[in-house]
């Protein structure tokens, strides 16, 4: 039974692990990015995407994939070289990760949380 429990703690471990919460953002100021993307992950925890904005290249933090199906951004919708603008947080450590709360794309608002 010990063993059981101790594997599916393993189990989950990974994933638990790959996820944040967001008191690392700061929700205090707002930040609008609009830019290029350069490339996109579709995958959980958390859809992403390389932004290049600002003169800078930006880790941007989406929904989960399934939220961003529901929300109207399946799986391809995202594409690199496609025009975004997104609103957000910067992260405290890292001045290039942003947590985006909206996303604009081909003239569509999703609200990501």
């Amino acid at each position: 039974m010990a063993a059981a429990a101790v594997l599916g703690t393993l189990a989950v471990t990974p994933t638990a692990m790959a996820h944040h919460g967001w008191g690392s953002y700061d929700s205090t100021a707002p930040t609008t990015l609009d830019g290029t993307v350069q490339s996109v992950s579709f995958a959980n925890p958390h859809a992403s995407i390389q932004l290049e904005s600002q003169g800078k290249t930006w880790f941007i933090v989406l929904a989960p994939p399934s939220r961003m199906t529901t929300r109207g951004l399946p799986d391809g919708t995202l594409r690199q070289g496609q025009t975004v603008s997104l609103d957000g947080y910067i992260h405290r450590s890292d001045p290039t990760e942003l947590r985006a709360e909206r996303i604009r794309v081909d003239g569509k608002s999703v609200e990501l949380r």
